[in-house]
């Protein structure tokens, strides 16, 4: 058995796998929000712009057709700022890091 990178679609061959992790990571962090505040898929759908089949898809971590962009919208929708930091990289190839903060 071999140890995994970190990132499981890199380790399945997936394409664009930095993306797409950082898709789920966003994509948990809405699912998180929703839960925290007890609201139903109904309620998020109203409050995100966007229909009750897309939160239900975003609550079983599915991104789909959803953006980076697009996620990080929904993200200030739900009254969360998002930040973005550049700085140099520790490895030869650079990575991309959700950090949830309170």
């Amino acid at each position: 058995m071999s140890e995994g990178s970190g990132n499981v679609f890199a380790d399945l061959g997936l394409p664009h796998a930095e993306q797409e992790l950082l898709k789920a990571r966003l994509t948990l962090q809405i699912h998180s929000i929703i839960k925290e505040r007890g609201i139903t898929q109904v309620e998020a759908a109203k409050l995100l712009g966007i229909r009750q089949p897309q939160v239900s898809l975003l609550i079983r971590n599915r991104s789909g057709s959803f953006s980076v962009g697009r996620l990080m919208e929904l993200l200030t929708a739900l009254g969360h700022d998002i930040e973005i930091a550049v700085r140099p990289a520790r490895k030869k190839h650079g990575q991309m890091v959700v950090v949830a903060g309170a």
